[in-house]
């Protein structure tokens, strides 16, 4: 897509050439076609009379009216008549944020110019903090007629003054009131505003793959810009956290869009505008308006978000791993690791189980567990169904507050006097951080374990028996059946996961 700077430079010029240029040759040629030579120019030639010829008068067609309003065809969705309606509701966002540097006249640049804002070199003051402010944007749409605003937490994470411009172009002060950065979503409250017009809420949960929908924001500091697209896809994990589920579209995003509404054509908001795929076009994901329904009467209230807790990790279950587990074609998240004194170790649940329902509604995967524990309330009572070596049990469990994640230690260190365990292309050594603890080193590419183990994964069971030397490792190998996958317990970059290494 071409900049502004490019098409006022190239484009606009040459559509005026175009323009321009035949009427020019136009006006030459009527100009030659009526041009007399001088009397007594040499060569001239006499010019002889031309007969008046009658011309048969021909009625000119009258020129139809304009539409009092574009028609529009059969199926066609009326974006302008929507865009009407929901615009008051769509605001800009600027933030200030005060940058302190360090002073002393360090810096030498060339012509007076400081890029910070500043004097020119010679008009620096020597020493001390230089404090200058810089100023981002993102947008945001009014959650009701009470002045609450809704946008991305990143847009004013950090902000010593966010500012809100209206459609009517009024600005007001706003002050940050709610905070969910797991969500990435934050309330703002305006101060002095009134006869505010509120978005209407939808539901991502009825949004069709295909349903039209329309981005308002204000990208690049073009405020309240309209785009058009579809829904490309829903239910997109991006990385952005332990409640990836994204709305995908094609409608255009661009920086300056965050916390912006996406509507369908009722003129809902069914998601809020978050984040870009910067190697692709047409590629923008959405929170679903569902999520932010869940937790906005709390951002109001309190300024923050109680979920509840099970105290598990999880990981996915894929078809080698099931294998290995016990568990068939059955989908749900397999617990990895259960923290002491949680709601989960209460309760008797253990790693190796494979949660696949919650409240009687299934667990499809490890995606969809986080998200549904996080919509029950610190000290509710959930009912949990999971598999233990192929068996279906059932448990009462009694939710926790979630608390943040505690920081996790990177593992290092090589595998010294390394084993090789049969048919599995890894070489196993004894930890040189803890002893009695088992590292992976060498990993063979094109081996059995290329792929699911790496170097530097410390080895804590193979196939549910705990492992306290290489030994122990080689001795569990060689006890499996040949064809059948060995379950790996590890420990990965402080994070306790199952690996699943089929040798068939």
């Amino acid at each position: 897509m071409r900049s502004i700077s490019s098409l006022s430079r190239h484009s606009l010029p040459f559509f005026l050439a175009t323009l321009v240029v035949p009427l020019a040759v136009a006006a030459g040629c009527q100009r030659q076609a009526n041009a007399r030579p001088a009397a007594g120019t040499p060569n001239a030639a006499p010019v002889a009379a031309v007969a008046a010829v009658p011309v048969a008068s021909t009625p000119i067609p009258a020129t139809p009216a304009p539409f009092a309003s574009p028609p529009l065809l059969p199926g066609t969705p009326d974006v302008a008549a929507l865009v009407a309606k929901v615009k008051p509701s769509v605001v800009n966002i600027t933030t200030i944020h005060a940058i302190r540097a360090r002073g002393g006249g360090n810096f030498n640049f060339p012509f007076g110019f400081d890029p910070f804002g500043g004097a020119g070199p010679d008009q620096q003051p020597r020493g001390g903090d230089r404090v200058f402010k810089q100023q981002a944007l993102g947008s945001g749409f009014i959650a009701d007629s009470n002045g609450h605003i809704v946008t991305n937490a990143h847009v004013v994470d950090d902000a010593d003054e966010v500012k809100v411009k209206l459609a009517d172009d009024k600005e007001y002060p706003a002050k940050v009131i709610g905070r969910d950065k797991r969500l990435d979503l934050a309330v703002l409250a305006l101060e002095g505003a009134t006869e505010l017009s509120g978005a209407a809420l939808g539901s991502s949960a009825d949004l069709r793959v295909g349903e039209y929908v329309v981005a308002i924001g204000n990208p690049f500091g073009l405020g309240h810009t309209v785009t058009m697209g579809i829904v490309s896809a829903k239910d997109r994990a991006i990385g952005a956290g332990p409640y990836d589920d994204f709305i995908q579209t094609d409608a255009s995003i661009n920086p300056g869009n965050s916390g912006g509404p996406l509507f369908n054509l009722k003129g809902e908001v069914i998601g809020i505008n978050t984040a870009i795929n910067p190697n692709g076009r047409g590629i923008g994901f959405a929170i679903p308006v569902d999520a932010l329904k869940d937790v906005l009467d709390q951002l109001i209230r309190t300024g923050r978000v109680s979920r509840g807790s099970l105290g598990v990790t999880i990981q996915r279950v894929d078809a080698t791993l099931g294998k290995a587990l016990g568990v068939g074609g059955e989908k749900g998240a397999l617990i990895n690791e259960v923290r002491p004194g949680t709601p989960a170790a209460q309760s008797g649940l253990k790693a190796g189980d494979v949660i696949v329902s919650l409240d009687d509604a299934p667990v499809a995967s490890s995606d969809d567990l986080p998200r549904m524990v996080a919509r029950h309330t610190p000290g509710s009572h959930t009912k949990v169904e999971y598999l233990r070596a192929g068996k279906r049990e059932t448990v009462d469990v009694v939710l926790a507050e979630l608390q943040d994640e505690p920081t996790r230690k990177m593992e290092s260190g090589s595998a010294p006097n390394g084993v090789a365990p049969q048919g599995l292309g890894i070489e196993v050594g004894e930890s040189p951080q803890r002893r009695g603890e088992v590292i992976v080193g060498r990993v063979m590419p094109g081996g059995a374990a290329d792929g699911r183990l790496v170097s530097g994964d410390v080895i804590l069971e193979v196939n549910r028996a705990a492992v306290h030397s290489p030994e122990d490792v080689a001795n569990q190998v060689k006890r499996s059946p040949a064809k059948s996958p060995l379950l790996f317990k590890i420990r990965r970059e402080g994070q306790i996961m199952y690996v699943a290494v089929d040798r068939g």
